[in-house]
């Protein structure tokens, strides 16, 4: 017998535990937990209703018999079972939590019981019925009737606490926030006028306007959540360095963004676990299942591969679970970064839309670094911080489409939430006119938003000058870093704000001007850390011409969103994965100082949101004068300082001709590059065509001039020696038949 078992286990039992559970499967499984939690309210309601019309002689013979067997368990008491399933009904249905059904039942049963036992205790037997003196009898043996009737009425209000699974104090704030009376209102506006008296009696200070901001502007569902005390902040949190600036800055009220929306649906978690681990059971992989974290779009389930187990057999078998769970795309990250598990990375059928003002009111969003952004909400729904200063600098690449657009603003609103005008600028190239446009009017620029190409040339060259003027200034001070410098309180020291440059579309400069905007981008990432300047780099075309070894080098925070292909995941972060993203801002971000990336749920901001912190932005700095914050500086001879500004038409007249563009479409066209060339095709002067061989040769559109050689095309033409070869022999051609003609 024991043999025939043991064949039967091995020919089917995959078959053997479908039967088992289809039925079940069919019946429940399909079924979301919010609508299981609905239907057990509805039923709750129901037999509530039930045992309220029996009490009431109102539900015929049937009713009588039940109100028969409850007065007999119950006694006057019975009124409280209908109450119990009344709580039991609002529970299940405002409550979504995965563990409310045991604490319903449990917090039910012992309301019902202490509350049967505290009736039985007075009235005896008649009014606690059977259950109420059984509980009764030994309290009163060994306490009086006033000590066994405060347990009682104690163990009541703990059932009530465990049924709803609520603290007492958010309990007491529900309601109160439900009940939106006039006279509340009132109490509420009072205490919050006290609160501000007594600050403003103890010292008014940025700290305590920052955090009762944020407290007042807290939407509904984060109040909800974050009803302790916000800790205090620190006063230069904000200001970025010691030095207190000339004027107090203030967070920009919460209430100008939206919190997060939607609630994730990561269906029936057991039967998926129960999935994966039979599957790798087929294939002869043993696991154990660990936590389960269900984030804002994807369910993360951990297990633990049995001793001698390979990943890589985990890892080859990513299709097969895919199949199984019916779930695509599926990602496995295997092992965990810190941890001795693999994770199994599930999408949700319904995600949550991630929100800044969330985000902002987290306890990770209040350290003193002035460079904090938010980058949104890892695989359990964690938020995710760093600091600008860290990174230095951040390439963020992926598909049209993905979320790229929408991150970068939700990277400029993390900072314009925690800086003022004097503490940071920004300078924004943005090719596509559209995007970085909305900043203009906020005195954070340092400049209107760069729309056009050779514009943005000049102001990669004067950042590449400003940089060396700050490391000057840094050296004449005696420090080492731009954290030093704000930390010296000397009053002579000229201001130096940290500056971010935002370049939207990348590929768009670097199909212009490739060697110019490499060289130029190469530098800052390589020596402006210390003098606080960053770049941020986007491009939606992750190719090796626009991220580059020398850019990727020096780059080495990435983000990456959802890309077509495999290439172009490893592109951008050198190993798969973006391509298994999916999109709206799902994204995998490489810290410098980590080896793996770490897949983050990325905020959302709407164009309303972003119009409503700019207006407000525009509004309170528009009578505030910030001449004095010139950004560079140089030393006159004489003593005097001069503010130097980028302008854009005087270095245009130098660097940029008419003819230019006609210049360098001939000579990409003929292979050919001289002065004399020049003058004959565009039918110019010898300095005209002088300078524009110089300007070609300076923005790397032909070499360098080599004697009596001819200059190669370095663009658009794959074989520039080729070129220089049909040259010379059209050269010689012209001669022979010169010759010929002689003859």
């Amino acid at each position: 017998m024991k043999k025939v078992r043991k064949e039967k286990k091995k020919e089917t039992p995959k078959a053997a535990v479908h039967k088992k559970e289809q039925p079940v499967n069919k019946l429940f499984g399909e079924l979301k937990r919010e609508t299981k939690h609905s239907i057990l309210g509805i039923i709750s309601l129901v037999a509530a209703a039930v045992f309220i019309l029996s009490y009431l002689d109102k539900a015929g013979p049937a009713g009588d018999f039940i109100n028969k067997i409850f007065t007999a368990l119950f006694g006057n008491g019975s009124f409280l079972a209908p109450i119990v399933l009344l709580f039991a009904a609002v529970s299940f249905i405002y409550s979504l939590r995965p563990s409310i059904v045991s604490h319903t039942i449990i917090g039910g049963s012992i309301f019902l019981i202490s509350s049967l036992g505290a009736i039985g205790s007075v009235w005896g037997i008649s009014g606690g019925g059977y259950v109420g003196y059984f509980v009764s009898y030994p309290l009163l043996k060994f306490f009086d009737l006033s000590l066994s009737l405060i347990i009682l009425i104690g163990i009541c209000l703990v059932s009530i606490l465990v049924m709803l699974n609520m603290p007492l104090k958010l309990s007491f704030k529900r309601s109160v926030r439900d009940n939106e009376d006039e006279d509340e209102i009132e109490e509420s506006d009072e205490e919050t006028a006290e609160a501000e008296e007594k600050k403003e009696k103890a010292g008014s200070s940025i700290k305590e306007k920052l955090t009762e901001k944020i407290k007042n502007a807290l939407p509904k569902k984060a109040a909800e959540k974050e009803e302790e005390e916000l800790p205090d902040l620190k006063t230069d949190s904000y200001v970025g360095s010691a030095r207190k600036q000339k004027m107090d800055f203030e967070m920009p009220p919460l209430s100008l963004l939206e919190g997060d929306k939607g609630k994730p649906s990561s269906g029936d978690i057991k039967a998926n676990a129960n999935i994966i681990k039979r599957t790798l059971q087929n294939f002869g992989i043993e696991v154990e299942l660990g936590e389960i974290n269900i984030g804002p779009s994807v369910t993360q389930y951990t297990l633990k591969p049995a001793e001698g187990i390979k990943l890589s057999r985990i890892l080859a078998l990513q299709n097969d679970l895919s199949l199984a769970l019916a779930a695509h795309p599926l990602r496995i990250e295997a092992p965990i970064p810190g941890r001795s598990l693999v994770g199994i990375e599930i999408p949700n059928s319904s995600k949550t839309i991630i929100g800044l003002a969330s985000l902002f009111a987290d306890e990770g969003y209040k350290k003193p670094d002035p460079l904090l952004v938010a980058l949104g909400r890892d695989v359990a729904g964690k938020p995710i911080y760093s600091n600008v200063a860290k990174m230095p600098h951040l390439l963020v690449a992926g598909a049209t489409g993905s979320g790229k657009s929408i991150y970068i603003h939700a990277f400029i609103v993390s900072l314009l939430y925690r800086n003022s005008p004097e503490n940071l600028r920004f300078i924004m190239i943005d090719p596509k006119r559209v995007e970085l446009t909305v900043y203009n009017s906020i005195p954070h620029m340092l400049t209107p938003a760069i729309i056009d190409t050779k514009k943005a040339i000049l102001t990669l060259k004067w950042l590449t000058k400003e940089m060396e003027r700050r490391y000057d200034t840094l050296m004449t001070a005696g420090v080492r870093d731009i954290h030093s410098y704000h930390k010296e309180k000397k009053e002579n020291n000229p201001p130096m704000p940290y500056l971010v440059v935002i370049i939207d579309e990348l590929a768009d400069l670097m199909s212009t001007y490739p060697r110019e905007v490499e060289a130029s981008i190469v530098r800052l990432a390589q020596m402006s850390r210390a003098v606080g300047i960053h770049l941020v780099l986007s491009t939606q075309r992750p190719s090796v011409e626009v991220i580059t070894g020398l850019i990727k080098a020096n780059i080495t925070s990435r983000v990456a969103l959802q890309v077509a292909s495999q290439i172009d995941s490893r592109t951008i972060l050198d190993m798969a994965g973006a391509e298994k993203l999916l999109g709206h801002g799902d994204m995998l971000f490489l810290a410098g100082d980590t080896a793996k990336p770490r897949r983050i749920q990325g905020p959302y901001i709407s164009e309303k949101e972003v119009k409503n912190v700019v207006n407000y932005l525009a509004d309170k700095y528009k009578n505030v004068d910030f001449e004095d914050l010139s950004l560079a500086t140089e030393q006159a001879a004489n003593g005097s300082t001069q503010a130097l500004q980028i302008n854009f038409d005087e270095a245009a007249d130098d660097m940029d001709d008419d003819m230019y563009e006609e210049a360098r479409e001939t000579v990409i066209e003929t292979g050919k590059a001289s002065t004399s060339f020049l003058q004959r095709k565009l039918k110019i002067g010898y300095a005209r065509a002088a300078r524009l061989i110089d300007m070609l040769e300076e923005r790397g559109v032909i070499s360098q001039g080599d004697g009596a050689k001819a200059r190669q095309v370095l663009i658009g033409n794959e074989n520039p020696e080729s070129a220089a070869l049909e040259a010379e022999a059209d050269k010689l051609l012209g001669e022979a038949g010169s010759k010929e003609e002689q003859v």
